[in-house]
This record gives C-alpha cells, sequence and structure tokens, in this order.
C-alpha cells in the first residue's frame, strides 16, 4: 500500500487536472530530485526548440532518477513543472506530456513560466518530492 494519499478539497473546483494536496502518512522515506533536464546520456540538451519533446525526455529522466532512488511516479508526493516560455501554450505543451506520464497518479504539482533555465536551449526541467513505501 502506498503511503502517498491524493487530497481533494471539496470547497475548491473539481475541474482541475491534478490534486489539491497529498499526505505522506507512515514515511520512513523521502525521495527529493533535482530537477530533471532534457539530457540524452551524453549530456546534450534534445529536441532543442520542441516543448513537448523535451518534456519526453524530461519524464524519461525524472523515472530513472525516481527508479535510482527506490521510488517511482506513483510515489511523488509533489511535483514542479518549470517551463522557459512567456506563452501560456508552451506551459500546456509541457503540462501534457507530464500528466500523460502520470497517469491516474495526479499528485498536487505547480506549473511554471520561467524566464530561463540551466541549460543553453533548456525549454522544460521537473523536479519531485516522493514518499516510496
Amino acid at each position: 500500500m502506498s503511503p502517498v494519499e491524493l487530497v481533494r478539497a471539496p470547497a475548491l473546483a473539481d475541474e482541475v487536472p491534478y490534486a489539491y494536496a497529498a499526505v505522506a502518512s507512515d514515511v520512513r522515506r523521502l525521495v527529493f530530485t533535482a530537477g530533471a533536464c532534457p539530457l540524452d546520456q551524453h549530456g546534450s540538451v534534445v529536441a532543442v526548440g520542441d516543448v513537448a519533446g523535451q518534456a519526453e525526455q524530461v519524464m524519461v529522466n525524472l523515472r530513472a532518477a525516481l527508479a535510482a532512488a527506490g521510488a517511482g511516479l506513483t510515489d511523488v508526493v509533489k511535483s514542479t513543472v518549470y517551463v522557459a516560455s512567456h506563452d501560456r501554450a508552451d506551459l500546456v505543451a509541457a503540462w501534457d506530456v507530464v500528466r500523460r506520464h502520470f497517469g491516474e497518479h495526479d499528485a498536487p504539482s505547480t506549473l511554471l513560466g520561467v524566464a530561463v533555465l540551466g541549460y543553453p536551449d533548456q525549454l522544460v526541467e521537473v523536479e519531485a518530492i516522493a514518499a516510496p513505501a
């Protein structure tokens, strides 16, 4: 049984694609990831200029980081999605990829448009906190 309980807030809109809160009970371990970046195995930014393509690589890398720490996407308590853009359509494009990877596990998440990210040509980054069983 997962220690992560996703919480709905009856007083808030239920049309949003995420839980409003998460409770991690009886947790012995927490996993804090660095921001997953759209880097290939050689450290090069992939899908230059393509928000959705970079989001795909970011999620592959996030899964790998979580797995290395003994966790998975269903253990995530909270995520933050950063998109280097002022265009809301770019934020939605990244969010659609992230949500598809999380599937039914709609943990609380924050989606932000930012001015710039760490690597040249980087458009997307995702960090997560997980509570594996």
